[in-house]
């Protein structure tokens, strides 16, 4: 392998190493987020779309240099010569098997570029919408307490009226606690549309 295709062969070789690292399934999303945020990666973000672009165009032009390689000793055929060289047949098809490698190896390379740059994307947006669950969460408790408390509190003002606690002389206290009642069971209301 030239120089070029090998370093091509390391980069596959390193993407499928990081591809399946971010798939180890004891390593949470929230983790990998905490892990992309780290202050070296904001150092380099400024870099990341060019390097990324670039190791784009990279690999397309190694893919069309393969391509033109398969094509180019997929249609040769052995002429003449064949007689004067008896192992000019071997060595077409070694040249067209080395040209198809080269072509996988870029191929394959460009494909993992792109996915694993979506699979982090995917990584950072499901630790997103898990720590938003979560939050979601902590809301849905605190309004299903408030939601408890003010029943109690109904119960028990109207548990008061119904006992006759309040002075029944005093009609101002009535209307009062049944403002109070009407307050509280519209809060409850609006506490359990809006959890």
């Amino acid at each position: 392998m030239t120089l070029q295709w090998t370093a091509v062969a390391f980069f596959l070789y390193v993407e499928i190493g990081v591809l399946l690292i971010f798939c180890l399934p004891f390593i949470s999303p929230k983790r990998w987020q905490s892990v992309f945020r780290l202050g070296i990666w904001n150092r380099l973000a400024g870099f990341w779309n060019k390097g990324f672009l670039t190791m784009i165009i990279i690999l397309i032009v190694l893919f069309l240099d393969a391509v033109r390689e398969v094509r180019k000793y997929s249609g040769a055929q052995t002429g003449k010569d064949s007689k004067l060289h008896p192992n000019m047949f071997d060595h077409l098809h070694m040249k067209l098997f080395r040209a198809q490698r080269n072509l996988y190896i870029s191929g394959f390379s460009l494909f993992l570029w792109l996915v694993m740059r979506r699979v982090v994307m995917l990584i950072n947006q499901l630790a997103t919408a898990l720590l938003n669950g979560a939050a979601l969460q902590t809301q849905t408790d605190g309004a299903n307490e408030a939601a408890k408390k003010y029943m109690e509190d109904n119960e028990l003002l109207k548990q008061a009226l119904e006992d006759g606690v309040v002075d029944k002389g005093s009609a101002e206290a009535k209307v009062e606690l049944r403002k109070e009642v009407q307050k509280l069971s519209e809060d409850l209301e609006n506490a359990r549309e809006g959890g």
